[in-house]
């Protein structure tokens, strides 16, 4: 089982880090989880081969022969010492794990010294977005398209006008739900110029499958001419929503 389960980890780990499981990075923030995630499969593939490994010995040598369909199971009394370390060895994992875990999602939120806000509205079944005056320089501008300067970091401000939404940027690693009534928020500093879909990770009704849009991450001159340029044609964003 030794060797079985050593050979097995060996090829697994690899395997699990190669495959690319994520669509295209797009923040700061998306190569911390991606770290997160790698350091997870290191710590858990291993406990999965040896889980398995496990009940495929069982399966194979603790099997019901034929003849001993009504026979009872061996009177096994147990180890004390064995189950003391399966449970505190599994505990000790967790804790490290969940402590790396808010560790980075802890720098994640951590507020840099300059950031822009931009409002996020949700709604059945569309993404609206607010940049308040101290974005623009002058009036605020809101729109159905989501700008965002490479390299500077974002904090969103995201509300909902009827049901509850998921505001999910794959490619940010980011997500949190947008409900009536309160304001949630989260940060990205996007540091990878494209255009990147939009996402309602929350069934909202019928036309929710219909509710994306795309985040173009420009660069910091581009945006700035392209809050000029809708100055003159948005619709004043809802006073509050913007600012806050």
């Amino acid at each position: 089982m030794v060797v079985i389960g050593v050979i097995a980890t060996a090829i697994a780990i690899p395997i699990a880090l190669i495959i690319p499981w994520f669509p295209a990075k797009g923040s700061i923030q998306a190569g911390n989880v991606r770290t997160l995630y790698d350091v997870l499969i290191i710590a858990t593939v291993p406990i999965f081969v040896l889980v398995e490994t496990v009940v495929l010995f069982a399966v194979r040598d603790f099997r019901v022969r034929p003849g001993q369909e009504h026979l009872d199971g061996p009177p096994i009394h147990g180890n004390t010492r064995l189950e003391v370390f399966w449970t505190a060895l599994p505990a000790a994992l967790l804790l490290g794990l969940l402590s790396y875990s808010f560790v980075v999602l802890d720098e994640n939120e951590k507020k840099p010294a300059h950031e822009i806000t931009i409002g996020v509205t949700g709604q059945q079944f569309a993404w609206s977005f607010q940049y308040p005056p101290s974005v623009t320089g002058g009036r605020p501008v809101e729109s159905d398209q989501l700008f965002l300067p490479k390299g500077e970091s974002v904090q969103f401000k995201i509300h909902s006008k009827d049901v509850i939404h998921a505001f999910w940027v794959p490619a940010f690693r980011l997500q949190i739900d947008a409900v009536p009534g309160i304001t949630t928020s989260y940060r990205a500093t996007p540091d990878r110029l494209g255009t990147y879909p939009v996402v309602c990770n929350l069934l909202c009704g019928l036309g929710h499958a219909l509710m994306r849009t795309n985040v173009k991450v420009v660069q910091p001159a581009r945006f700035q001419a392209w809050l000029k340029s809708r100055q003159g044609v948005s619709t004043t964003a809802a006073p509050g929503k913007a600012s806050e």
